[in-house]
């Protein structure tokens, strides 16, 4: 609940207009550096302190306004105002920190070259060596402190980006692996259909009727696929997954069966709640393996099992048909379905032989929940 809030309050924070932000720090660097006119008194007489008093506090608060823009000729202005305010009258109400330059010089550190924040540091360290050794150290410490929080604000949001590229990257190689899946699931079974209705129409023309079904059901489901996908990237918040469950297993089984080798689906076990992204995940692993099963193995029947275990679902889809060629490790499809069950910590076995092909994936449930 409450990391929520702060998410909150940072993403409100981070969308004020950069000129209202700034407003509101010269403003609260002005309260600041206004304080000591408020209850230091004069050593010389009663009189109230005067603007001619006060206007180097303004000189070294005003320049904030446009720090993003000149931000060492803001840091010059500011250390200026502090010098002009020590040497004029001592009788001057004294500031404990000026906290001006110091977020002048955070900007120099966060925005500037190498060059100009080396200039900013000879520019707060210079004047400073006249002074007294504890003001001297006390102002070297605040300006370290002010630059090494500007530079961790630059790496901290370089960091920020990368891990934003990465994001990108990983959800673009997870579309893909969506879209080869719904588009190669679809297109094989219409493929199948497509090559075996000349036959059909001209020895069993109601099994020619039935593939024509089977075609439009294949493409209707893989538009269907398709564009809830595209409708769920539009969105800026929710979830950026798919929505298959393994509810839609017996769907997708039962249409291949129809399409083409006679599948059956088989659960043992007793079923545990998974998090909506594996379901995903193991329901494309599923399309993916049938999708083979349809394309390469030439088989007549087939299985998906669903064995779920204490801490392990397994899931094993196997056929009678041919597998691949000796020596080959398989496609994209593959390497698609360990990527997913990586993901989760599972694994992934294929076993090819005469008589068949299996593919077996083991996904930990245990730490899902």
């Amino acid at each position: 609940m409450f990391r929520s809030w702060e998410r909150r309050a940072a993403a409100w924070l981070r969308g004020l207009p950069p000129l209202v932000v700034d407003f509101a720090i010269a403003l609260l660097v002005l309260v600041g550096q206004s304080v000591p006119f408020f209850y230091a008194t004069r050593r010389l007489g009663p009189e109230p302190w005067s603007m001619v008093e006060y206007w180097p506090v303004l000189l070294g608060v005003l320049p904030l306004l446009v720090r993003r823009r000149y931000p060492l000729t803001v840091l010059t202005l500011c250390a200026a105002s502090a010098a002009i305010y020590s040497l004029r009258d001592p009788d001057l109400p004294p500031q404990p920190i000026w906290y001006g330059w110091l977020v002048a010089l955070y900007t120099v550190a966060a925005l500037s070259p190498r060059w100009k924040r080396w200039l900013a540091i000879l520019i707060i360290i210079a004047p400073a060596i006249s002074v007294s050794p504890v003001t001297f150290i006390r102002g070297v410490l605040s300006a370290l402190g002010a630059y090494a929080l500007g530079r961790a604000t630059v790496h901290y949001r370089e960091r920020a980006a990368l891990l934003e590229e990465r994001a990108v990257e990983r959800e673009r190689a997870r579309i893909a692996r969506d879209m080869h899946d719904i588009l190669a699931h679809g297109i094989s079974i219409m493929i199948v259909q497509a090559e075996a209705g000349p036959l059909a129409v001209r020895a069993a023309p109601e099994r020619a009727e039935k593939a024509f079904e089977a075609i439009g059901a294949a493409g209707r489901d893989a538009q269907a696929q398709l564009r809830r996908m595209l409708n769920l990237l539009k969105e800026e918040e929710g979830p950026r997954a798919p929505q298959p469950t393994l509810d839609g297993l017996a769907d997708l089984v039962a249409r291949v069966s129809a399409a083409g080798p006679t599948v059956r689906l088989a659960v043992t076990g007793t079923p545990s709640p998974l998090p909506a992204d594996a379901e995903v995940a193991v329901y494309r692993i599923v399309q993916e393996a049938l999708t083979n099963m349809v394309k390469h193995a030439q088989a007549t029947s087939g299985v998906v099992r669903l064995d779920w275990k204490d801490d392990e679902l397994l899931i094993t889809v196997a056929d009678d048909g041919r597998g691949p060629a000796p020596g080959t490790s398989g496609g994209h499809g593959l390497m698609g379905m360990r990527e997913r069950a990586a993901a989760y910590g599972g694994a992934v076995a294929v076993t090819p032989d005469i008589s068949g092909f299996e593919v077996v994936v083991s996904l930990p449930i245990g730490d899902q929940q």
